[in-house]
């Protein structure tokens, strides 16, 4: 009987004790794209991007306005140009594609970087929000939904970085 009794005690020892650890680790997911969808912020950010873009736009309409009236200006004259000056205007005209193409370039980081500068207050904004509401529900993480990563990782949470690189035979 004392040994049926002991049995039982450690088995419901043993079930409250993997009921705690289970306790302690408390993970939930947002969907962080769909709340900055929600933001009324966001269109007025859309509207200033579209804004930026458009600039972007007329000026590259403008540079390859000015390409194309240098290649008809050439291909009009080039017979009566002296080689002097034929060597002059295929070098205006390769430049000006280069400078075309670092535009180009150059736009699309500016771009993504007015959209970072943008959003950023935003995304600081949701951020915030995670993290208080990770800290006040207890959660050890909170992963996105939208992104795959975890937004939100908690102080009971557990890094076994270092035991996979012992187990990967790393040290450092």
């Amino acid at each position: 009987m004392k040994r049926v009794f002991k049995v039982l005690f450690l088995g419901v020892a043993l079930f409250m004790l993997s009921g705690v650890a289970n306790a302690q680790v408390k993970i939930a997911h947002v969907n962080t794209a769909e709340i900055l969808d929600a933001m009324p912020d966001k269109a007025k950010a859309e509207k200033n991007l579209e804004k930026y873009y458009d600039e972007l736009q007329n000026q590259l309409q403008a540079m390859a306005k000015e390409y194309q009236t240098k290649m008809q200006d050439y291909e009009a004259n080039q017979a009566t140009m002296s080689n002097l000056v034929k060597q002059s205007k295929e070098k205006e005209i390769v430049d000006l594609q280069t400078r075309i193409q670092q535009f180009q370039v150059n736009a699309e980081g500016e771009f993504e970087a007015k959209r970072a500068e943008l959003l950023k207050p935003m995304l600081d904004k949701i951020q915030n929000a995670i993290n208080t509401v990770g800290k006040e529900k207890g959660y050890t993480y909170i992963l996105d939904l939208a992104t795959g990563a975890a937004v939100y990782v908690g102080d009971n949470a557990v890094d076994c970085t270092k035991d996979v690189k012992a187990k990967l035979g790393i040290t450092k």
